[in-house]
């Protein structure tokens, strides 16, 4: 749990060139990615803007306490996937699981998160 969540983080920041891509830009390249109807980016545009004030929030709160952020980032992440997958197609969630998966194993053998557009 602890590698999945430093994993989408870093995927975060990876994907946006160093820097935090917008709740926008996430649910366009997963539009782009899963073929989402415009109602389906819709939702998950919101539910990505939600995530993105609680984890601000989180990395207030921690003040630099990285165990800290990190314990309250997991069931963050954990909500914020489950929330997307809810929206998705069957075949949509297991592309979106193998997406994932291979970001995960990207940033574990030292290749970053980046790519797979």
């Amino acid at each position: 749990m602890c590698c999945f969540l430093i994993g989408i983080t870093a995927v975060s920041r990876a994907q946006g060139g160093g820097m935090r891509r917008s709740p926008e830009e996430q649910a366009k390249n997963l539009q782009t990615q899963l073929k989402l109807t415009d109602d389906q980016t819709t939702k998950i545009t919101a539910i990505y803007k939600d995530q993105s004030t609680k984890r601000d929030s989180i990395r207030t709160a921690a003040n630099g306490d990285r165990d800290a952020m990190r314990s309250a980032m997991m069931p963050l992440m954990k909500s914020t996937n489950d929330k997307v997958k809810a929206i998705l197609t069957p075949e949509q969630a297991t592309a979106y699981d193998k997406m994932m998966q291979e970001r995960m194993d990207r940033i574990r053998n030292g290749g970053g998160g980046g790519g797979g557009n």
